[in-house]
């Protein structure tokens, strides 16, 4: 084999060890087959939450056995099929062997980063926040940018994006706004954006083009189930109604259907004027009330587990995680993990993966390290 296809078999042989040692696959076999005999119970729905945890752990360990099991037998098969086509000079088998790869190699390393999504709330949905910081119209503006940023990335991946609030600048863009994004794992890849976002640019704003520098703060926070224990007592909340301030038609900006509750205790805040209900946005906005409280609840825990300096970098609300340098030079670069790219446009459409998984794997290394 040519010395770029060995370099490739073992990039891709490396994924797959790391891959089977996380799915821990001689007990994930065994574990498989005591969920196959308890799915076969009769009176195993008689206790529907029982069965539907574990029909849910039983799919999980038998997609990725079998994601597995094909990726390492299509490597042995395509490495078999390049040294046949060497043997009998078959270029054109050799060719589609090594494209074969390629694709094995993406699917791979992609399948390696899902490992990295390990935490107790990484495969829930989740709600993100933007908010401008100080600047005026250019900061809106920025926030406004990056909503179109994170929903172009949603959509490239299958997700869903509902808006929960919004209050538009006063001239354009947002001063802040809340979105819910569904779809598998779209905590675990999203949490990695919580912070402050830098953006230096010539203003399209400014008359004179000068160059401006635009802050907005990020936060995500996982959307919690039923199955999650949040206690909130109504002693300990402030519930305020007003008008909402987006577009909704006439009827949404004449009654107080918009639902403000404030966590007394905490000082958290959360709104919601997404419906014509009141009800509804009181219920949508006390859902989110818990998925913060439950934020807040997983940060304590990642904060006591890792140095004070860690949980500093990796979770501080205030930390500038990225910078966007638009003029004079085009970089985008991630401060916690140095990644890089001059490749601005491709990144402010969605493309965000690299950053993803770059801090994910930081992350998971700086958690390690403190073990």
């Amino acid at each position: 084999m040519r010395a770029e296809v060995e370099t490739q078999v073992e990039e891709i042989r490396k994924s797959l060890k790391l891959l089977r040692k996380h799915l821990d696959y001689d007990n994930a076999v065994r574990r498989l087959e005591e969920l196959n005999a308890l799915s076969e119970d009769p009176d195993l729905w008689n206790d529907p939450k029982k069965a539907q945890d574990l029909m849910r752990e039983r799919t999980r360990l038998e997609n990725g056995i079998k994601a597995l099991e094909e990726s390492e037998q299509e490597l042995s098969d395509n490495i078999e099929l390049i040294e046949m086509g060497e043997m009998e000079d078959d270029q054109d088998t050799i060719t589609e062997a090594e494209e074969a790869l390629k694709v094995l190699q993406e699917r791979a390393a992609k399948e390696e980063i899902e490992t990295l999504l390990s935490g107790e709330a990484d495969s829930n949905n989740c709600f993100m926040e933007i908010n401008s910081g100080a600047g005026g119209t250019e900061a809106c503006d920025w926030a406004n940018i990056m909503l179109r940023m994170y929903s172009r990335w949603a959509d490239q991946h299958g997700y869903k994006v509902e808006f929960i609030e919004e209050t538009p600048g006063e001239e354009a863009g947002i001063k802040s706004v809340t979105i819910k994004v569904s779809g598998h794992n779209a905590y675990g890849w999203l949490k990695s954006e919580s912070g402050v976002h830098r953006l230096v640019r010539i203003s399209p704003f400014d008359s004179s083009a000068r160059r401006h520098t635009s802050f907005s703060s990020v936060w995500v926070y996982p959307e919690v189930d039923d199955n999650i224990e949040i206690e909130v007592e109504e002693k300990d909340l402030r519930i305020d109604t007003y008008r909402a301030s987006g577009a909704g038609g006439q009827h949404i900006n004449k009654t107080d259907s918009a639902v403000r509750i404030t966590h007394i205790p905490t000082g958290i805040v959360v709104q919601c004027q997404n419906d014509r209900s009141q009800h509804k946005n009181r219920a949508a906005a006390y859902k989110m009330l818990r998925a913060r409280l439950y934020e807040a609840e997983l940060q304590r825990r990642e904060a006591e587990s890792q140095a004070e300096h860690d949980a500093k970098t990796d979770i501080g609300w205030g930390h500038q995680i990225r910078s966007y340098v638009l003029q004079p030079y085009q970089m985008i670069k991630d401060l916690r993990t140095n990644v890089e790219t001059s490749n601005s446009s491709a990144v402010l459409d969605g493309d965000l993966d690299m950053f993803m998984a770059a801090s994910l794997a930081h992350r998971i290394k700086g958690s390690e390290d403190e073990g």
